[in-house]
């Protein structure tokens, strides 16, 4: 007889709820089992396992499923699903904090950019004027000096 361990699910409908259990491979999803072992609950994300059945089945050459195989991951580790996605989403915050301070950085440069473009070409139409200025300034010194030649 090989053995299992997998989700056997149990709750209302829209408000499931599992228990992990310990049953023939051959067995339905909700039918006979050998022993049930823990709980989980997607919906309040709490999980509760027997880690020293767990150890047994598993010596004894049980299988997991995926979904069991993790929560056993968690439980040896000592993170819950809850404190999971408490991570997640402190990770997630700061990576959205550093990407707009990366983005307010870039536009800060290039209106530093732009700045300095406009700095300088207000220059260039500085110089400009500056000889303007100074062909000016020398034209009416020339009428100036012409009257008094005259």
């Amino acid at each position: 007889m090989a053995v299992k361990l997998r989700l056997r699910r149990t709750g209302k409908r829209n408000a499931p709820a599992h228990r992990i259990v310990a049953a023939d491979t051959r067995s339905p999803r909700d039918g006979a089992f050998i022993e049930t072992i823990g709980t989980y609950d997607p919906r309040s994300k709490i999980e509760k396992i027997d880690m020293e059945r767990v150890d047994y089945w598993l010596a004894n050459g049980a299988l997991t499923s995926e979904t069991v195989d993790g929560i056993i991951k968690r439980a040896r580790g000592g993170i819950s699903l809850y404190d999971r996605r408490l991570k997640r989403e402190e990770e997630e915050r700061l990576r959205r904090e550093e990407e707009e301070k990366r983005k307010q950085a870039e536009a800060e440069a290039a209106a530093a950019e732009a700045a300095e473009k406009a700095a300088e070409k207000q220059a260039e139409e500085g110089e400009e004027e500056t000889e303007e200025e100074q062909e000016e300034t020398s034209e009416s010194e020339e009428k100036a000096e012409a009257p008094s030649e005259e």
